[in-house]
């Protein structure tokens, strides 16, 4: 069984291998930020309950979901990040838009984490028949609290698992 060190997970001014505290950045779209806001209060409340500080988390926003990746790859160049959450809404709004949107996001992603070596997670969510009616409406809401949540806990394991893997295999 795999034993992943967090020792860095649990205070926000406990300094990772490299000597400097361990940050995450969380990026959302501001599009229906009533319901995406939802993902950052998951977020915030699963790093609270694994005892991250709060000041170890910074938070940015952007008009809608497809700027989300220039946005993360700006701030994964920095160096400052150990990891980087993306929260957002893509929805169908009958022209198949959405498809290309939801994969150009999805994609830019995967090529940021692969290109800076900082994980990118998603919390971005794109329903086919989502309606602006409160049965959606509600059902979104929750969902994403559930997402966010389970982001920070992916967020939170991916990057102690790289910090370990960075700390025995040479640069």
């Amino acid at each position: 069984m795999n034993q992943i060190d967090r020792s860095f997970s649990t205070t926000s001014d406990k300094p990772a291998s490299s000597g400097k505290p361990v940050r995450f950045a969380f990026v959302q779209s501001l599009w229906h930020r009533d319901i995406v806001d939802q993902a950052r209060e998951g977020f915030k409340a699963e790093i609270a309950r694994r005892g991250l500080a709060a000041s170890a988390v910074d938070y940015f926003e952007v008009p809608g979901a497809f700027e989300l990746p220039l946005h993360a790859k700006v701030l994964a160049e920095t160096g400052l990040y150990a990891g980087i959450v993306c929260a957002g809404f893509v929805v169908d709004g009958g022209i198949y838009r959405h498809d290309f949107v939801a994969d150009a996001v999805i994609s830019g992603f995967m090529r940021v984490q692969l290109d800076t070596g900082v994980p990118v997670f998603s919390v971005v969510l794109t329903p086919h028949h989502f309606h602006e009616h409160e049965e959606h409406r509600a059902y979104f809401t929750r969902h994403f609290v559930i997402k966010g949540g389970e982001a920070a806990h992916a967020c939170l394991e991916t990057a102690a698992a790289l910090a370990k893997v960075r700390a025995i295999v040479p640069a």
